[in-house]
Order: structure tokens, then C-alpha cells, then sequence
């Protein structure tokens, strides 16, 4: 177990349940439109909020944005450690830094003022960043070393990142993390890409991990709106059982026996239960042959036939109903749990 940090009202580490974040892309100095997108964002379910501090502008935006955030924001700075400085002082939950260009006496002034303000450091570390080609082994290294030098300074609230843009070297480098170190890890896959072969990629590096037991909070990036990340985010924990507190919809994947818009009704049935926190699981069946059988793994379901089809419920046939009232039959019993 790593050791537990707290972000303002979030733990990471320690057990503690995995959380999911995302970064604004809207311009710092705009408050009113980043204040806008951070609601959305914590609207849809993340936990934290990344957002840039590039320069003084936005340093003094960053004081009003952290008075009316719904939920605790990660400041996000890079070479000016007054940058830094300025987001503690303004109430910033959790810094992200990576040491190498802050240079020694910025990391200090950094970790004095985070100690004084009990917030821990997120030391990023990224492939694409370095000047040469290493080994996941010694992209972790290096993240290490960054996490000595605040060691040296006394400071131990850190978490840690290592990225890259590949799944493997991505994977292979946090296993070789979580091997080596105590500290909290921060988990996903760097400029991953467009939204659809982004979030395939993200899938397999961050679920991956998470099935080995590796990863306290997570963030999707995606060349997308920052929404799409947090859906991915949530979706990737879910299917990894790590979360279990809403309606999962399974579904046949359809063969010439099929009597019923599967792909349609397990498309509606997960839009229309999407916000509900219950722990049930409804299946999408297209035929009888296998669909009865394959159905008493969930709470309920349909078998589906010419004219009418079968409603499921505790692994029996409880109805009959004709094929336009699938839906509502289903519904109806996701209300009654």
C-alpha cells in the first residue's frame, strides 16, 4: 500500500478509492471560462483538476479561480518557481512540477512553501521531454532522483508520474516505480492522441496497471475536450471493477440469430441510466439459444424474439412482452431496485 497524500478533500494512496482527473484547456487568465469548465468537469465526476500556471496573468486569475472551484485544483507550473509559489499562497491543493527545469533553488523554495501549507508535490516526469532516448528502467530512475531531491529537503507528501506516449514503455516503467518506491503514483498515458485510438491506448496502459494493483489516480489525455477524459476516466475504472456503483449494460455481439435491435436497446438502456449509483447489471440478449443462459449472470435482462421477448429477472423468465416495450419493461424494473 502507498503511502496516503491528501489533495484538499481527496487521499491518494493509502488505499484509498482510486481518483480520476482532468486538465482545462481554456486560457488560466479567462476565470469565468475556466471556472465554467472545472464545473462541468466535477458535474461529470473528477475528483481533481489540473490547471496551468504559465505566468503572472494567470498566477493572479488563479487566486479567484481556487475561491469558487468545486473540487480541489492541481496547479500546474513549469521553469518559474515563483509561478509555484504563487498558486500555494492562493490555495492550490497539490502541486505538479517537474524539478529538472525549476532548477535546485526554485524546488526548494517550492517544497518550503508546500510544507508550510501541508500540499503535496506531483513530480511529472515525461518521455517526450527528455533530450535522449531511455529504458522505462531508467525513466523511473530518473523520477526517482527527482523525488530524492525533495527527500533531501525533508519533504515525503509526493506523488509521482512517469509518461510516455507508448503503451509499453509506459506500463513497464510504473511497474518498475511501484517496485521501487512507497509514494502515491499518478497514472496515464501522455499524448495519446485523437479520441478514438487515444482512449484504445489509454485503456490498455492504465487498465493494465490498475489490474496489477498499480495507480491511485488517473487522467485520460486525450486531443479532446477535457469532458471526454473524465468519461474515459470513469469508464476505464469501471470495467476494471474498481468502481461498481451504476447500471452496467452487457450485450451479445450479434450473429444471424438475432430478432432485436441489441446494439440500439443496450445503447438507449446505458444513456437512460447513466447518473443512476446503483450496482445492477442488465443484459441485452438477441436470440434464445444462448441468450437465456448468458442472462442469469446479470439481475436482469431480454432474450430476444421474433415478436415478443423473454424479461429475465433472477435468472428466470418472468414475462413475455412484445418487442416495443423492451425498453420500458426494463426500466421499470431498474427503478423498482
Amino acid at each position: 500500500m502507498k503511502k496516503p497524500v491528501k489533495a484538499g478533500s481527496v487521499t491518494i494512496g493509502g488505499g484509498a478509492p482510486v481518483s480520476v482527473q482532468s486538465m482545462t484547456n481554456t486560457s488560466t487568465q479567462d476565470v469565468q471560462a475556466t471556472l465554467a469548465q472545472i464545473s462541468r468537469l466535477s458535474a461529470m465526476g473528477a475528483d481533481l483538476v489540473r490547471v496551468s500556471v504559465p505566468d503572472e496573468e494567470s498566477a493572479t486569475a488563479f487566486q479567484s479561480i481556487i475561491k469558487c472551484a468545486p473540487v480541489p485544483i492541481i496547479a500546474d507550473v513549469h521553469f518559474d518557481y515563483k509561478m509555484a509559489l504563487s498558486a500555494i499562497e492562493s490555495g492550490a491543493a497539490k502541486i505538479r512540477i517537474n524539478p529538472a527545469n525549476i532548477g535546485s533553488y526554485g524546488v526548494s523554495e517550492i517544497v518550503r512553501a508546500a510544507k508550510e501549507r501541508r500540499i503535496p508535490i506531483r513530480i511529472g516526469v515525461n518521455q517526450g521531454s527528455l533530450k535522449s532516448e531511455v529504458t522505462p528502467v531508467r525513466l523511473a530512475g530518473i523520477a526517482l532522483d527527482s523525488a530524492a531531491m525533495l527527500e533531501d529537503l525533508g519533504f515525503f507528501d509526493i506523488v509521482i508520474a512517469v509518461k510516455s506516449s507508448d503503451v509499453r514503455c509506459t506500463v513497464e516503467a510504473y511497474r518498475e516505480l511501484d517496485a521501487r518506491c512507497h509514494y502515491p503514483l499518478h497514472i496515464g498515458l501522455t499524448e495519446s492522441g485523437t479520441p478514438a485510438f487515444g482512449q484504445i491506448k489509454s485503456s490498455v496502459a492504465i487498465g493494465s496497471l490498475l489490474l496489477d494493483g498499480i495507480g491511485d489516480t488517473i487522467r485520460v489525455s486525450l486531443s479532446a475536450k477535457p469532458e471526454d477524459e473524465i468519461v474515459a476516466g470513469i469508464r476505464i475504472l469501471r470495467a476494471c471493477g474498481l468502481r461498481r456503483d451504476f447500471v452496467e449494460v452487457i450485450a451479445c455481439p450479434t450473429c444471424a440469430r438475432t430478432n432485436i435491435d441489441v446494439e440500439g436497446i443496450a445503447t438507449e438502456l446505458e444513456e437512460k441510466t447513466q447518473n443512476l449509483h446503483k450496482r445492477l447489471k442488465i443484459a441485452v440478449m438477441g436470440c434464445v439459444v444462448n441468450g437465456i443462459g448468458e442472462s442469469k449472470g446479470a439481475d436482469f435482462g431480454v432474450c430476444g424474439g421474433k415478436m415478443q421477448s423473454a424479461i429475465i429477472k433472477n435468472k428466470k423468465i418472468i414475462a413475455t412482452v412484445p418487442n416495443d416495450k423492451i425498453i420500458a419493461e426494463l426500466l421499470k424494473l431498474v427503478e423498482e431496485c
